[in-house]
């Protein structure tokens, strides 16, 4: 990696969207991209079911829109979920050009249908590891690149903002094998957040433990504004079995036929909704959540995803990370029914941006899940991230080559700085990560009320008071800093769910059962410290114009 203190652009993360924004930067001037770990262990990788594409003419990208702003509820931003659909096709033909092999039949791509989709559009790749084949192929391009430079175990820990601009990153370099962590700022021309999600802010996620949900705390404590916080989608399928982490139970399960019972041996589904298992993620999330309310307080009731029934299908050919995950545990697709339960998966809010990426802050960009277009309103639609990652990376790159303030002063670099990698009461900061993760879940997850909000505000707040004096002794320790992450994302979600009064898509009010005609197409908006308000995206569009 170049020890260069200034570089043209730099980019927070190395997921679909960070990658595929650095290798358009990289023909126009030097790209240093920063991700937490190693290359490539992001949400991209771990993502199964495949990438949503219209790859069969007008029509079919047509019902591509209809399905997205469907499934978003009353709250997707249309002219975004446009730019999707339309760019789509460019986007992953670009890709399969640049190495990444999907699965075919002959010469043919195989296509497979996901919940709340009209039309089989899925690709996948090597059965259940689309995301795996989309970042390998991504970061083998990158690396190709002479000006992408990349710096692994590497975060972000402040935006330097000047005169209203973002001109600079610090960040801190851990060497796990030297136990010793290297300080610095960096200054670029234009600034890109992909660093992903949050889910790591809830006890029971499909997601990563990077996801930390960095990249949206560094913004907003930058002073740009989030949007649709509450918006944080559960996906209704996570291996359920005690001591063993979440594993994602891919929506193409149910794509290619899975049935969903309660602990009775009932098909339900079709209690809640007319699509049965194939309705969209958040019906069947609250159904299965319904399904596994136990009488017995702090019990629940197991519910199960059923293949046994399925003909005609290779299950270890077409699912077979998630079959040898499962043959781990004794399980078997052929012949048990599988344990499942939701389990937080997806941001639908973030840095809200336009539709090119821009922010309110001059000189800083938002790409992937780490932003918020309205793309998704309040439920994505199944395998639109990833296609969202490529759409809205690309774009965010090409407003940056075009900043009319990007030859601007770019400030001067700190000099850089040794710590100790070592944590002070490293047993206490996990404990308090823990007890956040649990307050979000029992307060701010599946079902909520004014009651559970209120209380998990004042059980953040007092975790966020006893971590000061940790912090304190710990600034550049990275748990830590994790730690005051996700202090910040959770309080965006509590605050935006509690001001929203009605049930939207993934967020569900209790005491406000219904939706609510007069916050159709508004969204809510966030800024550190300040009240919640609620207005209609293209109102926001005219503050990302500098």
């Amino acid at each position: 990696m170049s020890r260069s203190e200034i570089v043209d652009y730099l980019v927070i993360g190395a997921g679909i969207a960070g990658l595929r924004a650095a290798i358009e930067l990289a023909n126009h001037g030097e790209v240093l991209v920063i991700t937490k770990e190693s290359l490539g262990e992001s949400n991209t990788h771990y993502a199964q079911g495949g990438i949503a594409v219209a790859t069969e003419g007008r029509e079919d990208v047509a019902l591509h829109l209809e399905d997205t702003v469907a499934a978003g509820d009353g709250l997707v931003y249309r002219p975004a979920a446009k730019v999707l659909v339309e760019e789509g096709p460019e986007r992953v033909a670009e890709l399969i050009g640049w190495g990444a092999a999907f699965d075919r039949k002959g010469s043919e791509l195989l296509r497979t249908r996901e919940a709340a989709h009209s039309h089989p559009r899925i690709l996948h790749a090597n059965g259940d590891a689309t995301g795996a084949e989309i970042s390998r192929s991504l970061v083998a391009f990158a690396r190709a690149h002479p000006r992408i430079q990349f710096a692994e175990w590497t975060m972000a820990t402040n935006l330097t903002v000047e005169h209203g601009r973002v001109i600079a990153a610090d960040l801190i370099s851990a060497d796990p094998d030297a136990h010793r962590s290297e300080s610095r700022r960096v200054a670029a021309r234009a600034i890109l957040i992909a660093s992903g999600g949050a889910g790591q802010v809830y006890s029971d996620t499909t997601n990563p433990a990077v996801a930390t949900g960095d990249g949206i705390a560094l913004a907003v404590c930058a002073g740009a504004e989030l949007a649709d916080m509450e918006f944080y989608q559960f996906h209704p399928t996570a291996l359920s079995l005690p001591g063993v982490p979440r594993f994602l139970l891919s929506e193409a399960l149910r794509g290619e036929g899975a049935y969903l019972r309660n602990d009775h041996g009932e098909r339900f589904m079709d209690r809640y909704h007319p699509s049965l298992e194939l309705a969209p993620r958040d019906v069947v999330a609250r159904a299965i959540a319904r399904e596994g309310i136990s009488s017995d307080p702090g019990q629940s009731r197991p519910v199960y995803l059923d293949m046994r029934h399925a003909k005609g299908i290779d299950l270890t050919q077409r699912f077979p990370g998630i079959s040898r995950f499962l043959g781990v545990h004794g399980l078997s697709l052929y012949r048990d029914l599988i344990p499942v339960r939701p389990a937080a998966h997806y941001l639908m809010g973030g840095i809200r941006t336009d539709l090119d990426g821009r922010t309110t802050l001059a000189g800083l960009y938002a790409a992937g899940e780490a932003a918020c277009t309205g793309v998704h309103g309040a439920n994505r639609l199944a395998s639109n991230s990833l296609l969202e990652g490529l759409v809205f990376g690309a774009r965010a790159a090409q407003a940056m080559l075009a900043d009319p303030a990007h030859e601007r002063g770019i400030g001067t670099p700190a000099t850089p700085e040794i710590t100790p990698l070592t944590c002070q009461n490293e047993a206490a900061a996990e404990a308090l990560i823990s007890r956040l993760q649990s307050c979000m879940w029992q307060t701010a997850g599946l079902l909520r009320d004014d009651e559970t909000l209120r209380e998990g505000i004042a059980e953040r707040d007092a975790i966020e008071v006893s971590l000061i004096p940790i912090a304190q002794q710990n600034v550049s320790n990275r748990r830590v800093f994790e730690a005051q992450s996700l202090l910040k994302v959770s309080r965006a979600i509590l605050l935006s769910a509690l001001a929203r009064t009605e049930s939207r898509g993934a967020h569900y009010r209790n005491d406000f059962p219904k939706r609510d005609a007069d916050l159709s197409q508004k969204h809510s908006s966030y800024r550190a410290e300040s009240k919640v308000d609620f207005e209609c995206f293209e109102s926001h569009q005219a503050r990302v114009s500098f």
